[in-house]
């Protein structure tokens, strides 16, 4: 069975999921490492993980498999889960793949690099509303295309 899994603590998105999952009658996961405000409704659960680093992407990543849809913005979460065979999509509606993550983890090991010495540079563009529409695409396309292959 398909389900969401969401690495929740800064997904701006959370919203337009459960819209989208109820559509399509699709499990959702809330995963943060603390108590969070879920819609009721039994297609939606809350897993709240300990505080300890990576506990939530841990977590996910044990629990995504080829049935699993996992949102993150998290570049070696998706790495883990792709590997485990999920589909990954970022907040901005961008999916990540097998062709895309290696030069993903590239640029970040880069900018993390170049933050380490000091340089000055910028983050990820504010979130917007074509990126709210672009994610809404995403996720709907990504669960008519799975529900057809499994």
């Amino acid at each position: 069975m398909i389900r969401i899994l969401i690495d929740a603590d800064a997904c701006p998105v959370k919203d337009e999921i459960y819209k989208v999952a109820a559509r399509y009658k699709v499990p959702v996961v809330v995963v943060s490492n603390s108590a969070m405000r879920i819609p009721r409704d039994p297609l939606v659960t809350r897993k709240i993980v300990s505080d300890a680093f990576d506990a939530a992407d841990d977590w996910i990543a044990d629990e995504a498999s080829r049935a699993s849809v996992v949102i993150t913005a998290d570049i070696l979460l998706a790495d883990r889960c792709l590997k485990a065979g999920a589909t990954v999509i970022a907040p901005t509606g961008k999916p990540f793949t097998e062709a895309s993550i290696g030069g993903a983890i590239a640029t970040r090991a880069i900018m993390a690099d170049l933050r380490a010495g000091g340089d000055v540079v910028g983050g990820p563009p504010p979130f917007s509303k074509a990126d709210r529409s672009r994610f809404l695409s995403s996720l709907d396309d990504t669960l008519v295309r799975l529900r057809r292959q499994l």
